[in-house]
């Protein structure tokens, strides 16, 4: 059967040697790339084609509407029928470009009906904290993939680590390479002086399995990578879990000086109050997400999105509490399982869940700055038609 497998990530070296890996290991496979970087000066993307033993062909696809993730798109579909129906072709391995995400290519190679075998990350684990610490602009480090793109480094690499259930971690010096691309963090003042190296790799390692505990961890030199491209990837059951009302966010940890703190409460926020702890709460942690909500806005679920210093905050939609009975039956199972879990008796499915992971986390102080954004036990009294009267502090961000 002909199986699809997307290998993406930031760390290029790590990517790359990934997608050798399975190019030598997987008889009858395939690799595509699509070379975004000449894109902005040469209004094309330049698309290579090979296997285990050189490049197979090489060609050019233009621009779409001044977005080379666009054309990527574009190109992508008829180069894997065109493989497809070659019968010669067992295993596709999607290089993914730098700065491409995988969700977006993931559901435009499932919505064409091909089988997607895996999403794999490639990770160099020298480089996990550097890269999630960089708050650049895509756009100053050269990798926008359009001229509207404004995500970071930062935001991009965490939506391109915690989306795939498959990480393949490859091993390097990292660091130098870390610093040459922006990260601009120098790891031994961070600890106070020269840190030990294998207590750097340790931290290294914790870093990894407390932002995404769930994934399958595969050494790309270890043989293991050539089994899991098959095993089968649900791209609708991704999307889900990808959710903020039933994603599922790590658990309390603490090992080799990372620690994850997951705090958690139904009264809601006052707006004014955790507006002005944003930038504290942001710059607490190397990466933090979760889902809460504001007094002023009690029916309306919130995503925390931070990394890099940059925080994202949106809207998602209603509460399951807030709709009536009969709206249920089309929300998806999973989200009603995961309220059901934290149903509250006065709340429902509102709560405050966000979640802190970082080398040399202030527990304490993150517990005590985030308890002082809640509603005090007097405002709390006053109901909710009081809360309703509370300035909206989050319109700017929210953009409404």
């Amino acid at each position: 059967m002909f199986t699809v497998a997307l290998v993406g990530g930031l760390h290029s070296d790590a990517r790359r040697a990934a997608v050798d890996r399975l190019l030598a290991d997987v008889p009858g496979s395939v690799a595509l790339h699509h070379d975004l970087a000449t894109a902005p000066a040469t209004g094309t993307v330049a698309r290579t084609v090979r296997d285990a033993t050189g490049v197979l062909s090489a060609g050019e696809t233009p621009l779409v509407n001044d977005c080379a993730c666009c054309a990527l798109s574009e190109d992508l579909v008829p180069e894997l029928a065109r493989l497809r129906d070659s019968r010669l072709t067992r295993l596709a391995v999607v290089e993914l470009w730098d700065s491409v995400e995988p969700k977006a290519m993931a559901e435009v190679v499932a919505a064409a009906g091909f089988r997607i075998g895996a999403v794999v990350t490639a990770v160099d684990p020298a480089l996990l904290l550097p890269y999630l610490a960089n708050g650049d602009d895509l756009a100053d480090v050269g990798l926008a993939a359009a001229a509207t793109d404004r995500r970071t480094v930062a935001d991009t690499w965490a939506r391109q680590l915690e989306y795939a259930p498959v990480l393949a971690v490859a091993e390097s010096a990292g660091l130098d390479r870390g610093v040459e691309a922006g990260a601009g963090l120098d790891r031994s003042a961070e600890a106070g002086g020269d840190l030990d190296p294998r207590a750097e790799a340790d931290a290294d390692r914790a870093l990894l399995d407390q932002l995404h505990p769930t994934a399958l961890r595969i050494p790309v030199e270890g043989g293991g990578l050539a089994a899991a491209v098959f095993d089968g990837f649900d791209v609708e059951a991704a999307a889900a879990a990808q959710h903020p009302a039933c994603a599922l966010l790590p658990q309390d940890a603490d090992e080799h000086g990372v620690a994850t703190y997951v705090w958690h409460h139904h009264r809601p926020f006052h707006p004014e109050r955790l507006y002005a702890a944003l930038e504290g709460l942001t710059c607490a942690a190397t990466r933090s997400r979760g889902r809460f909500y504001l007094a002023d806005r009690p029916d309306t679920l919130l995503a925390w999105d931070a990394a890099g210093g940059a925080l994202c905050v949106e809207s998602h939609g209603p509460w399951l509490a807030s709709l009536p009975d009969a709206a249920w039956e089309m929300v998806p199972p999973v989200r009603r399982a995961a309220a059901a879990l934290d149903w509250h008796p006065e709340h429902g499915d509102r709560c405050q869940h966000l979640v802190f992971t970082s080398p040399g986390l202030d527990r304490d102080g993150l517990a005590e700055l985030l308890g002082s954004c809640l509603l005090t036990d007097a405002e709390y009294a006053a109901g909710r038609e009081s809360w309703k009267g509370l300035a909206s502090a989050f319109d700017t961000l929210l953009e409404v």
